[in-house]
């Protein structure tokens, strides 16, 4: 027999509840694009191109020669990719909470912006040097952060994307995510562990050195949240690490030696 929220009136979230909840989200969103990755990565590793002569396109043309065609997919993918956002966003008010439980609102821009800009320094530099590393020893294929056709809305949609990777992974990989674990009652070093293995499954299709890099990224990032109780900061720092990227490779891609 379940209890019931006095909040709502619904069934209270018990840790079984919980692991259907956890496993309903997942299969929509992040955890299928883990599967995904998987397959990916093994299709490449199966192909006759070693890692390092194969690339992963992160952002690139949806409609090769038809601008207006591809800016339209490129903004409906974005809307799409976040929709698993607004599904957390119902299911925590279901549970008499809100996206404000998991520190996703604007109550503290300032020290959100501030924290979120000096991890960007530190993962985002650390992170490039990694890459460059693993890429050189053959067990990462060549990111192409940005590959989008000499338009106007090139840069605009760069900025979108990275905005929309960091409210996606640090929303649900990093808030909602370990939150919920905590509700279970999971220790919060098996919580961190467990979403940084999942924020490094869906990086699988860049290759081992993806998965790591973004294994240890969730490490930090999770043990932050569980130190802040917020995602905001998390949310800014992955989006400026991705709109650097993005821009950056846009810019410098053939212009460069250093850069694959």
């Amino acid at each position: 027999m379940h209890t019931q929220s006095p909040a709502t009136g619904l069934p209270a979230l018990g840790p079984r509840l919980i692991r259907a909840e956890l496993l309903v989200v997942f299969a929509v969103s992040l955890g299928a694009s883990g599967l995904v990755a998987l397959v990916r990565l093994i299709g490449a590793l199966t192909a006759p191109k070693d890692l390092k002569g194969q690339q992963a396109v992160l952002v690139g043309s949806m409609a090769p020669g038809r601008p207006w065609y591809d800016l339209t997919l490129q903004l409906v993918g974005i809307a799409v990719n976040l929709a698993p956002v607004a599904l957390v966003a119902y299911l925590l008010v279901r549970s008499a909470e809100s996206m404000r439980t998991i520190g996703v609102d604007l109550r503290e821009p300032g020290r959100d912006l501030r924290r979120g800009a000096a991890l960007a320094a530190v993962i985002g530099g650390t992170g490039l040097a990694f890459y460059l590393l693993v890429y050189a020893l053959g067990v990462n294929l060549a990111v192409v952060a940005g590959n989008l056709p000499d338009e106007w809305w090139r840069v605009p949609v760069l900025l979108l994307a990275a905005a929309q990777n960091g409210v996606l992974e640090e929303v649900l990989v990093a808030g909602y995510l370990l939150h919920r674990l905590d509700q279970a009652g999971m220790s919060p070093w098996r919580a961190v562990a467990l979403s940084a293995l999942l924020r490094g499954s869906y990086h699988l299709y860049q290759g081992f050195g993806g998965f790591v890099g973004n294994v240890v990224m969730g490490v930090v990032f999770g043990r932050l949240y569980q130190r802040w109780g917020r995602a905001m900061p998390l949310v800014v720092a992955h989006t400026l690490i991705d709109a650097v990227a993005f821009v950056g490779y846009a810019a410098l891609r053939g212009r460069v030696s250093w850069l694959p």
